[in-house]
């Protein structure tokens, strides 16, 4: 039986971290962006890409595992890890945010979520159980609890009711998680709250009362509230955290915010950003986020990004690339997807180098990156 994942802090830099999160399926260098799998795929981005791109660990939904093909078929066929031929560490996301996402019929109470299915129209029911059994049948490396999540602006009121059902329902996730004896798998928490601070530090004390945990998430960010609320929340959350555990800032992939967060201690991202926005021909770059649909793009025959390693940019022009678009052609969207998991993955190297350096280099660091990436006026 293999032993459940541990952290260790390598190097710190101020606030930010790099460190090792060692897994049953191997490590992950931290800071690291995390590409998300929902569907048991990073879309048009096959496994050894991803490998090839840096990717230590993925993401998938137990949700959308859950509705189509199913957990237990999944099992049948060997388990996430050879369903998806990806042998690095797995996190899956329990669905929460999911479920409170959909359009339609849903219905909430401290048993759990009624909705109505995207894939038949059906009405179902995922609890804190469902949840964690899907996500043990799935045979994840992380499994995270069960929360609810609620839209950025939300008030007081509506932040505390669901501060207070996600703690109910983390109880519930940690029980059934030590019930099912999935040693090789471990729980982590989500910190709720909205972005009201003092909520926040409750969700998290509360949080480390039902512990020993391996590593805490934060949610409910990046669901609406301005920047300058994402950044104070995890301002006030990071003199608390246990340093000794990986710090999970969940659903964050745009460049400027994993700097911010990583300068407040942050150590693992995911978010669909990377591969949403090369299907609709956005490219990260040093300089900012080019649309390569652009026309001034039409004659240049210059790499996306001539600091790039990836395939696109080693290859092609950004006159081909556009024009990949223009004639509606895939491989436009499989190169930008491409690149710009590159990107964040490279990012990341970057920062935790900067770290590894000491001596207020990250600081530095970061400093003369957004220096050069809001040269064009892009944050």
């Amino acid at each position: 039986m293999s032993s459940p994942p541990t952290f260790r802090v390598t190097a710190a830099d101020g606030a930010a971290r790099a460190g090792v999160l060692m897994t049953p399926h191997g490590e992950v260098l931290t800071p690291a962006f995390m590409p998300v799998g929902t569907k048991a795929t990073v879309k048009s981005v096959d496994p050894q890409e991803l490998r090839g791109l840096g990717a230590d660990i993925v993401l998938g939904n137990s949700y959308h595992l859950h509705f189509r093909p199913g957990a237990e078929l999944i099992a049948e066929l060997g388990g996430l890890h050879r369903f998806m031929a990806w042998d690095g560490p797995i996190l899956t996301d329990s669905g929460g945010f999911q479920v409170f996402s959909l359009e339609g019929f849903r219905k909430v109470d401290d048993g759990g979520v009624e909705f109505q299915s995207h894939v038949d129209g059906g009405r179902r029911k995922l609890t804190p159980e469902r949840a964690i059994e899907i996500q043990a049948t799935l045979g994840s490396d992380i499994a995270m609890a069960f929360d609810h999540v609620i839209p950025g602006g939300a008030d007081e009121a509506t932040a505390r009711d669901a501060l207070d059902r996600t703690l109910q329902w983390l109880a519930r996730c940690k029980q059934r998680h030590e019930q099912l004896q999935t040693s090789e798998q471990t729980l982590w928490p989500i910190i709720q709250g909205g972005t009201l601070p003092a909520l926040r530090t409750e969700s998290l004390d509360r949080i480390m009362e039902l512990g020993p945990w391996t590593g805490i998430a934060i949610g409910g960010l990046s669901v609406g509230e301005p920047k300058d609320k994402m950044y104070q929340t995890i301002d006030v959350l990071e003199a608390r955290l246990p340093p000794t555990l990986p710090r999970y800032l969940m659903g964050v992939g745009f460049p400027a915010d994993l700097v911010a967060a990583v300068e407040r201690g942050i150590d693992l991202f995911d978010c669909v950003a990377p591969t949403r926005g090369g299907r609709n021909g956005s490219a990260f770059t040093p300089e900012g986020t080019l649309n390569i649909r652009n026309a001034a793009y039409r004659t240049d025959d210059g790499a996306l990004d001539p600091s790039c390693d990836c395939e696109t940019c080693t290859t092609y022009s950004r006159g081909y690339l556009r024009h990949l678009f223009v004639a509606g052609e895939l491989l436009g969207l499989r190169l930008l997807s491409l690149h710009n998991v590159r990107y964040l993955i490279r990012l990341a190297a970057e920062r935790r180098a900067a770290i590894q350096r000491g001596g207020d280099a990250f600081a530095t660091w970061a400093e003369d990156w957004r220096r050069r990436y809001q040269h064009t006026g892009v944050a």
